[in-house]
């Protein structure tokens, strides 16, 4: 983002939200994005406001990835209305991914360069002088705790690493957007959490953030609203939390039983609790109170091998709009 001479690449990517009624960053009224006969994105409407953290929620295929190409000028929408940055990416995509920071789903590092090469050359796509790309690459090496790995070839990296160098390079032009698609798929749980703590630290300089996830707890980490997508569509929209209160429980009681006794509890479980979901490992019963109801099944005789209380979260309010998991 443009700004002051004295602003460095992680001061000059943060936008803040201290304008309530500033124009959306991102604008989409009936987007729809076929392929062939195929609806991949149908009909959705949905606002980014400026330093926000945006979520996309859904399981693989629900088109968030083909909603994000659309943001990201790489994909012309087969229909609706979308504006980024305030103007059309169909007409001004060169303009628009100027401005824009993409971290993908696959990274596409040069492997047979260092850690530093990686952001030099992709800091000269953007005209930057070797000095100013040198000494931006040198912040968000230190901003994404790879300064110390600045001379090492990128093949030997961890996953985590080369993806945290993957979000340091979408940040070297210092974009007015930085877009995120399934940020840590694929990564071990330590991995993803380093990367959760560094996109939290950009959400709390007011860095405007766009992400795709199909894992509940990191929608949950990092999204300050959220739209829950399903076989092309939004099928719900607000914060986490609010999402969770509007569509589910307090608390959430699961239940595993031996092999085959599952089956066999037809109308055992009835008026336990304010809504029951039969997996195909488990049995979640819905309460504002999860001991009362384990007490009460325990009551009725039932036996099972393990019984979990725990807090609702956003699976189980996909669960409850979809009748299925997020991961399949």
């Amino acid at each position: 983002m443009p700004g002051p001479e004295s602003a460095t690449p992680l001061q000059a990517a943060s936008g803040g939200v201290s304008g309530a009624a500033r124009e959306p960053l991102i604008r989409a009224r009936g987007l729809t994005k076929k392929f062939g006969t195929f609806v991949a994105v149908d009909a959705i409407d949905f606002d980014v406001a400026p330093g926000e953290a945006f979520g996309f929620l859904g399981p693989n295929g629900a088109g968030k990835t083909s909603t994000m190409r659309m943001i990201g000028a790489v994909s012309p929408r087969s229909g609706g209305d979308l504006s980024v940055l305030g103007t059309d990416p169909d007409k001004n995509g060169a303009s628009i991914r100027a401005r824009l920071g993409v971290v993908p789903q696959l990274d596409t590092l040069d492997t047979e360069l260092t850690v530093l090469e990686n952001l030099l050359i992709y800091g000269r796509y953007f005209d930057l002088s070797y000095a100013e790309a040198r000494s931006r690459a040198m912040e968000l090496l230190e901003f994404v705790q790879l300064n110390d790995r600045a001379s090492s070839l990128v093949e030997p990296l961890s996953g985590g690493m080369k993806r945290r160098l993957t979000i340091a390079r979408s940040l070297i032009n210092e974009p007015d957007l930085l877009l995120l698609d399934e940020p840590t798929t694929g990564l071990d749980p330590q991995a993803r959490h380093l990367v959760w703590d560094r996109l939290y630290r950009l959400k709390q300089r007011g860095t405007t953030l766009v992400l795709t996830t199909h894992y509940m707890d990191e929608a949950e980490q990092l999204c300050d609203r959220l739209v829950v997508m399903d076989k092309a569509k939004i099928v719900a929209e607000g914060s986490p939390r609010s999402l969770i209160e509007q569509y589910s429980t307090k608390e959430v009681l699961e239940l595993r039983f031996p092999v085959g006794v599952q089956e066999t509890l037809d109308g055992q479980l009835d008026g336990l609790g304010e809504r029951v979901e039969k997996l195909p490992d488990r049995v979640l019963i819905y309460a504002a109170d999860g001991e009362d109801v384990a007490a009460a099944a325990h009551e009725r005789g039932l036996r099972p091998e393990t019984s979990l209380v725990r807090r609702s979260s956003l699976e189980d309010v996909f669960l409850r709009l979809t009748g299925r998991s997020l991961i399949e």
